[in-house]
């Protein structure tokens, strides 16, 4: 077997993908297995923990890896893909070792430090081991951040124990440059302690959105190791249609805390959410799309839409209403596609670029009703009105395909067995 690269560091290792000996892709690396030995045997390092097709994250021996350099990951192209489960002995280096606390010897002395990275080699017995921590000195009154070092694996104490308070700052900056989804399945992943260790130091507005993409058993688990106050600041942080589907999952007293204690202006949407049944067009539908007035300009609607906090098919549409512009709003002219939007003169305005042809969804379409909306007119998104023709909020692709999908669906996967990619 033939190794491109000398020492790889784990934290590096992490997203990467993974390929077949044809260069097709078959996951992506999402932690490093080691097994932390005591007294002077060096930590081995046994695999990775590699997610591929459905989400499903299996275990890859290093017997098995041909190739790590920068970029990617070559196999043999032989996985087995039975769900990974840790065993006693194993320890997942992102999940468990960064932010360790240990001693390290630093010229003549030891010092307390923190890991947050670690080095990993081939040795002549062609096993993998790791070789060098990556460890960060507590931050000093004068000094932004502490003195790192990078440091012999013999030169640390504490590696191999488990602490009871353990730190996730480097757990959570991994974290951080993770897309929503897969953070939250990394944080599905781990233990309730180590789980209840990154939500602590998670900032509101990253696990709200890591909150919306987990198992609503997740959800209801994580808003437990929150006070109540927090709990409430998270929610207002979620998007209205998933802060209701979550308190809906909870105790009817606990909920009605957390909605005194959320925004006004948020708890009324969220209440108004929850009025409807909730796999109906109103239970399920967005109440903050991009709203304007009939005088509002092809220029202020593109400014619009650019907003980094809409997502991509609430950013498709813009709602052209008559004041108030809050829902539920004044009556609803009709919708302006984006794609008409970038044909026209900035100066243009909205009302004379509006789509009238699309029959208007009412809040209590079914699912199928809304599927076979979407579907008939080519949408994304599509505006829901009351019996009046008030908009009341936007039902998007993405919402209909969380209601529609199995309930598990985050965790559903290919089948057991070994197959040969």
């Amino acid at each position: 077997m033939t190794i491109s690269a000398t020492r790889v560091y784990a934290a590096r290792l992490v997203g990467l993908p993974v390929f077949d000996p044809r260069g097709d892709q078959v996951g992506k690396v999402r932690d490093v297995v080691v097994t932390l030995r005591t007294g002077a045997r060096q930590p081995r390092v046994v695999g990775l923990v590699v997610e591929v097709l459905g989400r499903r994250r299996v275990f890859l021996p290093m017997t098995r890896v041909t190739g790590v350099d920068a970029g990617q990951v070559v196999t043999t192209g032989l996985l087995n893909m039975r769900r990974f489960e840790q065993r006693t002995v194993e320890t997942l280096v992102m999940a468990q070792l960064l932010d360790r606390s240990v001693r390290v010897h630093v010229g003549e002395e030891w010092v307390a430090a923190t890991v947050y990275d670690v080095g990993m080699e081939q040795a002549r017995t062609r096993d993998w081991v790791l070789s060098r921590v990556a460890v960060a000195e507590p931050s000093k009154r004068f000094r932004r951040r502490g003195q790192t070092h990078v440091v012999e694996w013999r030169d640390v104490q504490g590696l191999v124990d488990v602490e009871e308070g353990q730190g996730a700052t480097h757990l959570v900056a991994a974290l951080s440059e993770m897309k929503p989804a897969d953070a939250a399945h990394m944080i599905h992943g781990l233990s309730p302690k180590r789980r209840g260790e990154v939500v602590a130091a998670l900032d509101d507005e990253r696990l709200a959105a890591v909150l919306e993409e987990l198992p609503d058993e997740d959800q209801v688990q994580i808003l437990s190791f929150l006070d109540t106050e927090r709990a409430a600041d998270v929610l207002e942080e979620m998007s209205a249609d998933d802060a209701a589907d979550l308190i809906a999952e909870l105790p009817p007293e606990t909920a009605e805390q957390l909605l005194e204690l959320m925004e006004p202006d948020e708890a009324q949407d969220v209440r108004r959410l929850m009025s409807y049944e909730e796999l109906t067009a109103g239970g399920m539908m967005t109440p903050e799309p991009v709203i304007l007035p009939p005088d509002a300009t092809v220029a202020e609607a593109l400014a619009h839409v650019r907003s980094a906090d809409l997502t991509t098919s609430l950013a498709a549409l813009v709602y052209v209403c008559r004041p108030p512009l809050e829902p539920p709003t004044g009556k609803l002219l009709g919708v302006a596609h984006i794609q008409r939007l970038l044909r026209e003169p900035p100066s243009t305005l909205v009302a004379a670029v509006i789509d009238t042809s699309m029959d208007q969804l009412r809040a209590g379409a079914s699912l199928e009703q809304v599927a076979a909306h979407l579907a008939t007119y080519n949408l994304v998104a599509a505006p829901v009105v009351d019996e009046d023709g008030r908009l009341l909020g936007a039902v998007t692709v993405d919402d209909l395909l969380d209601h529609m999908l199995p309930e598990n669906w985050r965790d559903r996967t290919i089948p057991s067995g070994d197959v040969d990619d």
